[in-house]
């Protein structure tokens, strides 16, 4: 068993950004925050599958070049070689959980604009 708590656990940008609550053996699990302007940046995974539960915020998913915005409850699941990402285009701050298994932190390819 393992606990953690968010509060306890920082953002890899200080105030924004990533910050994983859990990292392996078997999954990701963690949660997003982006200021206005922010954005995750376009990748894709080889083998891990992704998913996000956006708890604040209407930012624009794209997948697969498909614009989704987003509403609060929304979830998107993410298969291997679903090129996404997640853009904080709106005055207000997005946040959202993640999930991503299997635990291959280096399955992750960034895709040049």
């Amino acid at each position: 068993m393992e606990r953690v708590n968010d509060g306890e656990k920082e953002y890899r940008d200080g105030d924004h950004g990533v910050k994983y609550l859990f990292r392996g053996p078997r999954l990701d699990w963690g949660v997003l925050r982006f200021l206005p302007g922010q954005q995750l940046g376009t990748h894709f995974h080889e083998k891990v599958e992704e998913t996000f539960y956006f708890t604040r915020g209407t930012p624009l998913v794209i997948v697969n070049g498909q614009e989704y915005r987003v509403r609060v409850g929304d979830a998107f699941r993410m298969e291997p070689g679903d090129v996404h990402n997640i853009i904080n285009d709106t005055a207000e701050t997005m946040d959202a959980v993640f999930i991503k298994s299997d635990y291959l932190p280096k399955d992750k390819v960034d895709v040049k604009a």
